[in-house]
């Protein structure tokens, strides 16, 4: 625990602390071994109860006392109450934050999470690139980065170093319910399935860390591209860097090329763009997922959000080709 806090690289930090015990020992660790590089720690009130108003007081006194500045969010009441829509208004929350701080958010992401992270992709049938896991966002992605330097420490050891140390945490009941997907895996389909086959853990590690390399020799390539992000939510890639490319080759290298634009393809709107991308001809283009759409010009493939109507661009053509 000490050690993964240790080895982090020299950066300016914006903790996210939900003030349950994982993040609160992480807390912990970081102003006790990297106090002068923690900028601040950023909370998110989910609105569902007195347990979360209970935890969010616990970090905002925490830090407080530490003499660290403290960031609350809260949930919009009129948003549907999922674990879904908590997720992004807690991912949106702390992206803004890590831009007004001007920091790289830090989580409490440890292995066991790395290893229900791997299964519920699997369930989901995901690719490569879902099944490496939690990974760091690639370069010359507009998304917020992430440091989880804890994914190689086990939520035991975690447990642990707070119960050593005496560190103040509120657990959350709804860690406990059975109503969310991921507390189904943790409480019962992963010790089923360790029972039934001893070590499937540690293969979904495993197999977690090859997609990881599949993915980090993938980005290698999409930077050999000549991939331009040209603002946020808009990338272009040259036609002559990918005129060779067939469409098993465009399957793999949509997704990444679309994440550099912030954009998640489906796998469905992966397939399509990768039968379409090897014939497609300037002044065409495909929908894909989120409103967006893949666009070829004279010289390049666009993926913007298409805002204007059927058959018109929204770049003119010298800023595109520039």
């Amino acid at each position: 625990m000490e050690e993964a806090v240790a080895g982090m690289v020299p950066g300016r930090w914006l903790v996210a602390v939900s003030g349950g015990r994982d993040s609160m020992g992480l807390l912990h660790a970081l102003l006790t071994r990297r106090r002068e590089e923690v900028a601040a720690v950023a909370t998110f009130d989910h609105g569902t109860g007195e347990a979360a108003r209970r935890a969010v007081d616990l970090v905002r006194l925490t830090c407080a006392a530490a003499g660290v500045p403290c960031r609350i969010g809260r949930a919009d009441r009129r948003s549907p109450p999922t674990e879904a829509g908590w997720r992004r208004a807690r991912w949106r929350f702390l992206a803004e934050t890590a831009h007004q701080e001007s920091a790289v958010p830090v989580t409490a992401h440890t292995l066991d999470d790395q290893v229900e992270t791997v299964l519920l992709r699997l369930l989901r049938h995901a690719g490569p690139r879902g099944l490496a896991g939690m990974v760091v966002a690639p370069s010359g992605s507009p998304r917020t980065p992430v440091v989880r330097p804890l994914l190689e420490v086990p939520r035991a050891d975690l447990a642990a170093y707070v119960g050593r140390h005496g560190i103040r945490f509120e657990e959350d009941p709804s860690n406990a319910t059975l109503r969310f997907q991921r507390n189904r895996v943790r409480h019962e389909l992963l010790p089923a399935l360790e029972r039934a086959h001893p070590g499937f853990a540690a293969w979904c590690l495993a197999l977690g860390r090859r997609a990881r390399a599949w993915r980090v020799d993938l980005e290698a390539v999409v930077d050999g591209l000549d991939v331009r992000v040209l603002r946020a939510g808009v990338v272009a890639v040259p036609v002559a860097s990918v005129a060779e490319l067939d469409a098993s080759a465009w399957e793999s290298l949509w997704p990444a090329i679309a994440a550099r634009a912030g954009v998640v393809l489906d796998r469905r709107g992966i397939a399509r763009a990768a039968r379409w991308a090897p014939d497609a001809r300037a002044g065409q283009y495909i929908p894909v997922s989120g409103g967006h759409r893949i666009e070829r010009t004279a010289r390049t493939f666009v993926i913007h959000r298409a805002t204007h109507g059927p058959g018109t661009s929204m770049w003119p053509e010298d800023y595109i080709e520039g």
